[in-house]
């Protein structure tokens, strides 16, 4: 009965998000979205910047992740680590994180000290210090950041390397934590014209999820962010990428302990499609061939015939710009890249000439739906999902669609979608070939 009683719980999250959710904007620009959630006494702040590293150009990659490490580094009214300090003092959490589309700032508190926690984070909206020294300190810090997490990780540096090939016009071209030459070179001038171009009002989203009243949150956010002026608006065009010439194939060697597979295709996210169909199949195509240990990779190329030893896929339908269908395989210590790739693609194949089965398609869409289901239980997931919409101009209803575009997903469009996308005109494919280390004379 209590299964039951979670199912129809789950059933209506869409209705219940909406009912609880309102969105209103400040006159100068800055959108406020609040969700009622008062199961505990705790709130959610998340403010997202609308700008990320698909917006940077050559010379300055990975100048938005310097900005968020900077934005730590103290106001006049507020001087470094008073932030911290402050939010830790009153039992809170606070971090921030980069990506390609957005920069996001959140405080995790207890709703008593929003008041507080909105305070410093409008303070350094406007005000930040940006010190040579702290600079110079900072950027040695991200430069340590990208060798320990990209350049002595063969498997990230990769995948950094797929994407520099698969992306041609696309601004995903380059990664979010930028190419090691350009962060040595990157000045506290270079980061002022970026904090003062894109870190505005209207250029930024807040997002309040939690024990809050939407009356409440809007004399705050008017209170500590009404007075702060707009700054002109970004304009961006659109990048589409140039028509494909064939396949793209690249290979990477590293000191790896094993070899990886990298097969991608680009397809579109809902951001760039005409319509919402192939977005949503492509996200039930990903959980048909990897949705766990029913997943169709795992079944029959790991469990089924022991060709690789692990398998996953990525797909992001949320993304500004056209992206990436990716499968990611290591194979097993008797199997070839290039056999366990050929594998891969005949399961794709198999997507095009023949029909998914009924049960195995609303098993797949089950899974999907709890998955999203469960996510919603925490306000944090709450507030990343509103924010990350609204930011990459979808709007934080697409939220409630989710559901409704999964279960009107058919075996027919999983046919179309993978005729129309899994083709080698859109494929890249990169092998991590495991070197020796070469030791320093």
């Amino acid at each position: 009965m209590r299964t039951i009683i979670f199912l129809l719980t789950a059933m209506l999250c869409p209705t219940l998000m909406a009912a609880n959710t309102h969105a209103f904007k400040l006159d100068n620009g800055l959108k406020v979205i609040v969700k009622e959630d008062s199961r505990a006494p705790v709130a959610v702040s998340m403010l997202w910047y609308n700008v990320g590293s698909a917006d940077e150009t050559g010379g300055t990659t990975g100048i938005s992740h310097a900005l968020e490490h900077l934005m730590f580094k103290g106001t006049p009214k507020y001087p470094l680590g008073v932030f911290s300090k402050t939010i830790a003092s009153l039992g809170g959490q606070e971090n921030a994180f980069t990506s390609t589309d957005y920069t996001a700032y959140f405080e995790k508190i207890a709703t008593k000290h929003l008041d507080k926690s909105l305070a410093l984070e409008a303070d350094r909206m406007q005000h930040l210090l940006l010190d040579p020294e702290e600079f110079k300190k900072e950027m040695k810090v991200i430069q340590e950041e990208r060798r320990m997490r990209t350049d002595d990780n063969p498997q990230a540096l990769a995948y950094e390397r797929f994407l520099a090939t698969a992306h041609l016009a696309s601004p995903y071209h380059h990664p979010v934590i930028g190419w090691m030459t350009d962060i040595e070179q990157l000045t506290v001038a270079d980061i002022r014209l970026w904090y003062d171009q894109f870190y505005a009002p209207n250029n930024a989203t807040l997002v309040i999820v939690g024990d809050v009243k939407e009356q409440d949150i809007r004399k705050l956010a008017q209170k500590h962010f009404g007075h702060i002026p707009k700054k002109p608006p970004l304009l961006r065009k659109k990048q589409p990428e140039p028509p494909a010439l064939g396949k793209k194939q690249l290979h990477v060697e590293a000191p790896a302990k094993l070899p990886l597979m990298l097969v991608g295709y680009t397809v579109p996210s809902l951001t760039t499609s005409d319509t919402k169909t192939a977005p949503y199949t492509l996200e039930v195509i990903a959980a048909l061939l990897d949705g766990g240990h029913s997943g169709r990779l795992n079944e029959r190329i790991i469990r089924g015939n022991e060709m690789a030893t692990a398998l996953s896929v990525d797909y992001n339908l949320f993304s500004r710009y056209q992206t990436q269908f990716i499968v990611f395989g290591v194979p097993s210590s008797k199997v070839s890249l290039e056999k366990l790739s050929k594998t891969v693609t005949k399961e794709l194949e198999l997507l095009k000439k023949e029909l998914v089965s009924e049960q195995e398609l609303a098993r797949v869409k089950t899974q999907l739906i709890a998955q999203k289901t469960y996510e919603r239980d925490s306000i944090f997931s709450q507030a990343m999902e509103l924010g990350m919409l609204e930011t990459v101009g979808l709007g934080w209803q697409e939220a409630e669609a989710y559901e409704k575009q999964i279960r009107a997903v058919t075996a027919s469009d999983i046919q179309r979608v993978a005729n129309a996308y899994f083709n080698e005109n859109r494929m890249t494919e990169a092998h991590l070939l495991p070197s020796e280390i070469q030791e320093v004379q």
